[in-house]
């Protein structure tokens, strides 16, 4: 393995966030994200935002709401 670089880390780090890079890829921004305060600050502030989106996603609006949008949308 080899350190990537900031440059490479920062240019991959949605697709590392989602598993998205090849193996050899993701193991050479893990290893630099070790090494590198910035890179790894970056990495923690993309995967709190990738939890908390994913976690949005599984809320559903109250059962009233959504009577009441196709009410609406009905009367429309």
């Amino acid at each position: 393995m080899t350190d990537c670089g900031c440059d490479k880390a920062k240019a991959e780090l949605e697709e590392y966030l989602h598993n998205e890079l090849a193996k050899q890829d993701a193991a050479d921004v893990a290893e630099h994200m070790a090494n590198c305060e910035d890179c790894t600050t970056e990495h923690l502030v993309g995967l709190t935002l990738t939890l908390k989106v994913r976690q949005a996603c599984r809320e559903t609006a109250p059962e009233e709401l959504v009577e009441a949008i196709r009410a609406r949308l009905a009367n429309a």
